[in-house]
């Protein structure tokens, strides 16, 4: 299952990939972020894995990331592996007229490991891409409202 996510960013190039690039400020657009701890390789480059911990209610939700490719500010690529799926999310950013920034989030499921996840990817394809989408608007809202806020400027 292959699909794109995408939104445009109020805010310049820099400014963006500093905030997503930001580990402590996951939790203001991720919901359920609970931890990311790093795992070997030198953080951000090609090769690093770190451990990401989702809550869902009463169930944590555990995926290794590692970087496949890294060329910030306009790209960085992951593989995410769970022990029910795995999927590769590689974000482009772009700027854009009037200091705006594009980002596009091409998501690739591989693997579904279980019997639950196959049905769900088959019966309800776009839970997947409606989630993912939600964070790319949650992460257009709260980078908007932290580089406004940084510069003193009012929306």
């Amino acid at each position: 299952m292959k699909f794109t996510c995408r939104v445009t960013i109020n805010a310049p190039l820099d400014k963006v990939v500093e905030l997503f690039h930001n580990k402590e400020k996951l939790k203001e657009w991720q919901e359920g972020f609970e931890s990311i701890t790093h795992l070997s390789g030198s953080e951000g480059t090609v090769g690093a894995k770190s451990k990401i911990i989702y809550r869902r209610g009463k169930h944590a939700i555990e995926l290794t990331e590692t970087i496949l490719a890294s060329n910030l500010p306009y790209e960085i690529t992951g593989l995410y592996e769970h022990i029910h799926m795995s999927n590769t999310m590689r974000n482009n950013f772009s700027a854009i007229n009037n200091g705006q920034t594009l980002w596009e989030s091409h998501i690739e499921y591989a693997k579904f490991k279980k019997f639950m996840p196959n049905i769900m990817a088959w019966l309800m394809p776009g839970m997947f891409k409606r989630q993912t989408q939600k964070w790319l608007d949650n992460f257009k809202v709260f980078a908007e409202k932290e580089i406004n806020s940084a510069s003193g400027t009012a929306k």
